[in-house]
């Protein structure tokens, strides 16, 4: 436990460095989606007898959470490439669950920081939405997922380059394809198939119904916290082999 915890230490004390910066690039993205589709579609487009902006305030919280609980990645990298800190987990006294454990809590906690950067913008443009546990729980185990892939494949790439090119094969593709932005049921059935394989299609699912007062589907739920624990465990297994 103290291991853990001394792990999650050392990221938010580096969040906290740079806290400022960090709530400026996470409210970039979110105001500018905003801009370019919620307000530029106009306010009479509905969707799924919705106004647009109050079905695009789910999907960007489950986008954003999506890339900031991945972004823990660079800071792994960071410290393997430059600091040499892994160097020092490595002698140092600390299992690796607790690494993993510590590095995907502090993934889920700065996703959790950009959901509320995201309300307030939302609440500052005038919409509100319900925001009760089912949602919280659809976000956590969104950011649990991903922090969990962050940690696996940063001890398996071999620069920031090779990170960087990650991103853009597994993260860019699903912000854009995951429900975020539009309906999936509005695709092709055989394109509807392909969506459902991606996780961030049932996140963006989940937290959209429970935006709206539905209670989300189980099975992705089940789905979601599955593929997380999946990725949890392949993590782990992930730092047994770059320290070995």
């Amino acid at each position: 436990m103290r291991g853990c915890l001394a792990i999650y230490q050392r990221e938010l004390l580096i969040l906290k460095k740079k806290f400022f910066r960090q709530l400026a690039s996470m409210s970039v993205g979110p105001l500018l989606y905003l801009i370019a589709f919620g307000l530029g579609m106009g306010q009479d487009v509905m969707v799924e007898g919705r106004p647009y902006l109050e079905f695009l305030i789910p999907g960007l919280i489950a986008m954003n959470s999506m890339t900031q609980a991945f972004a823990i990645a660079s800071e792994i990298n960071i410290a393997r490439f430059y600091w040499r800190i892994f160097e020092e987990f490595q002698a140092a006294p600390i299992r690796n669950i607790a690494y993993v454990t510590g590095e995907v809590l502090a993934g889920i906690t700065r996703a959790l920081l950009s959901v509320v950067v995201i309300l307030v913008i939302a609440f500052l443009s005038g919409v509100t939405l319900n925001y009760d546990h089912f949602f919280w729980i659809s976000v956590i185990l969104n950011s649990y997922l991903f922090a969990s892939l962050a940690v696996g494949l940063a001890m398996l790439v071999k620069s920031h380059a090779d990170q960087a090119l990650l991103t853009n094969f597994f993260i860019t593709p699903m912000s854009f394809l995951g429900g975020t932005f539009f309906p999936v049921d509005r695709m092709p059935s055989w394109v509807q198939s392909i969506l459902n394989f991606l996780p961030l299609t049932h996140a963006a699912a989940s937290i959209r119904k429970s935006a709206f007062g539905l209670p989300p589907d189980s099975d992705s739920l089940l789905l979601l916290a599955g593929i997380g624990t999946v990725l949890f465990v392949l993590a782990y297994h992930s730092v047994n082999r770059a320290k070995e």
